[in-house]
C-alpha cells in the first residue's frame, strides 16, 4: 500500500477542475490501458493525490476504480462531486458523506408492482469515524466572502442508480422516496466505486455536494450557480479527509518503528548521540555504544539521514509528552517527519529537494521550541546535500 497517496476520482470534468485546484504540482500519470490521471500534492501538505476521471454512470465508474486502485495501492479511494438532494435535510452547498450507498435498481417487476433487491456497502468504519472527527472540527471549508452560510457535512445513505433523476412527480422518483427514504442524495456513480472497493479491499468514501433537489431544476440558472459551490465544497472537504488520512498512516508507521526501537533496547544495545552539548556516563560496563559530543550529525548517505530522523522523532515525541506543543501540531510534524524521511529512502534525483522542503515546513511547525530547531537545522542542511 502506499502510505502517503489518496486516490479521488470524479465523473464530470467541473467536479475534476475543483479538485485539481487543491493540488500542487500535478503530473500526468498514464496507465497502461490508457487511461490518464495526474498525480499531485494538497496544498501545504505532503499528502499525494491521484486524480482521475470516471465519467457518468456506475459501470463506468466501477472499471476506473478499479483501475485506479491497482495502479496506485492507495490508502483510500475517494468518489467526489455533486449530487441531487431527495429531502430538505440536506441544503443546497451542503456536503453528504455516505454512511452506506444503495444500488437502488436491483429489483423483481411484479403483477402488484416492483418489489426492491437492493445492494447495500456500508463506508470503512475508520473513513466514517474520521470523517466525523472532521465535521466536528468544522475547519475544512473555503473561506469564501460572498457565499453566505458555511456548508455542512451531512451522514447519511446515497442512492445509485443509473438514470438522472430530475423530478419529485413522477413514477420512479415516488418509488424511490418510498423505498429508499433514508436516503439523502442520489447520484449515478456511488455503487460502482463501492464494489471496487469491496472486491479489492481498499477503503472507499462517497463524498457529494448537494447541488440541486432532484425536482426538476438541474437545467436552470439556480442550479448553474449552486453547481460549482457545490463542487468545490465537496473538494474542499475530501481533500482535508485524504490530508487526515495520510497522517494517520504516517502515526501507524511511527508506532511501529517506536515499538521495533523498543525491541532493540531490551538487546542492550545503546547508542548516545548529542549535539553541542555534554555527556556524562556512569556505568559498570556499557556494550555497544557510540557516542558524539560537540559534533553535527555525521550524515554521509540517506541511510545515515534516515537514521538521524528517527532519533529527532524520539524529541518530537517527548516534547509531546511533555506537553510543549498539541496533538494536532504533532500529528503534522510526524507527518513533515515520515515524508522527509520516505523521499531520503527512496534516495531519487529528486530526494534532496523533496526531504528539504519536508523538513523546512517542519522547522515552520517546531519554531516556537529553540531546542527542536537547533537539532533540526544541520538536518535540513544534510538533506539537501544528499547525492
Amino acid at each position: 500500500m502506499s502510505k502517503d497517496l489518496v486516490v479521488i476520482l470524479t465523473a464530470l470534468n467541473l467536479e475534476y477542475q475543483a479538485v485539481r485546484q487543491k493540488l500542487a504540482g500535478p503530473q500526468v500519470h498514464r496507465h497502461e490501458r490508457g487511461t490518464r490521471f495526474e498525480v499531485g500534492t494538497v496544498q501545504g501538505t505532503s499528502c499525494r493525490v491521484a486524480l482521475g476521471l470516471t465519467n457518468k454512470g456506475n459501470h463506468s465508474a466501477a472499471v476506473i476504480a478499479e483501475r485506479a486502485i491497482q495502479e496506485f495501492s492507495p490508502v483510500a479511494v475517494l468518489f467526489v462531486g455533486v449530487a441531487g438532494a431527495l429531502w430538505d435535510t440536506a441544503r443546497l452547498g451542503d456536503v453528504v458523506m455516505a454512511t452506506h450507498v444503495y444500488a437502488y435498481h436491483g429489483g423483481t417487476s411484479e403483477d402488484d408492482g416492483l418489489k426492491t433487491r437492493p445492494r447495500v456497502w456500508e463506508a470503512a468504519h475508520g473513513i466514517s469515524q474520521l470523517g466525523q472527527h472532521l465535521a466536528r472540527v468544522n475547519d475544512w471549508a473555503d473561506d469564501t466572502p460572498g457565499h453566505g452560510r458555511a456548508p455542512q457535512v451531512r451522514f447519511g445513505a446515497i442512492a445509485a442508480g443509473e438514470v438522472v433523476q430530475n423530478s419529485k412527480i413522477s413514477a420512479e422518483a415516488r418509488w424511490i422516496r418510498q423505498h429508499y427514504n433514508d436516503a439523502l442524495a442520489i447520484e449515478m456513480e456511488a455503487a460502482g466505486v463501492a464494489q471496487a472497493g469491496h472486491l479489492n479491499g481498499a477503503p472507499v468514501a462517497i463524498i457529494r455536494g448537494i447541488s440541486d433537489r432532484a425536482d426538476g431544476t438541474k437545467s436552470s440558472a439556480k442550479d448553474r450557480n449552486w453547481q460549482p459551490r457545490a463542487a468545490a465544497n465537496a473538494a474542499a472537504f475530501a481533500t482535508r479527509l485524504a490530508v487526515e488520512l495520510v497522517g494517520e498512516q504516517e502515526q501507524i508507521a511511527m508506532s511501529q518503528a517506536d515499538r521495533a526501537q523498543t525491541a532493540d533496547r531490551l538487546k542492550e544495545h545503546v547508542s548516545n548521540t548529542a549535539h553541542n552539548s555534554t555527556v556524562g556516563i556512569m556505568a559498570g560496563s556499557v556494550k555497544g555504544s557510540s557516542v558524539y559530543v560537540n559534533a553535527d550529525p555525521k550524515v554521509t548517505s540517506p541511510a545515515d539521514l534516515v537514521a538521524e530522523l528517527d532519533g529527532f522523532r524520539e524529541h518530537l515525541k517527548r516534547h509531546h509528552t511533555e506537553g510543549a506543543f498539541d496533538d494536532d501540531t504533532y500529528r503534522e510534524a510526524l507527518a513533515e517527519l515520515g515524508f522527509a524521511r520516505r523521499a531520503a529512502r527512496e534516495n531519487t534525483p529528486e530526494s534532496p529537494k523533496r526531504a528539504t522542503m519536508a523538513l523546512k515546513r517542519l522547522r515552520g511547525l517546531i519554531a516556537e521550541f529553540p531546542e527542536l530547531v537547533a537539532r533540526l537545522a544541520p538536518l535540513v542542511v544534510a538533506a539537501g546535500d544528499l547525492s
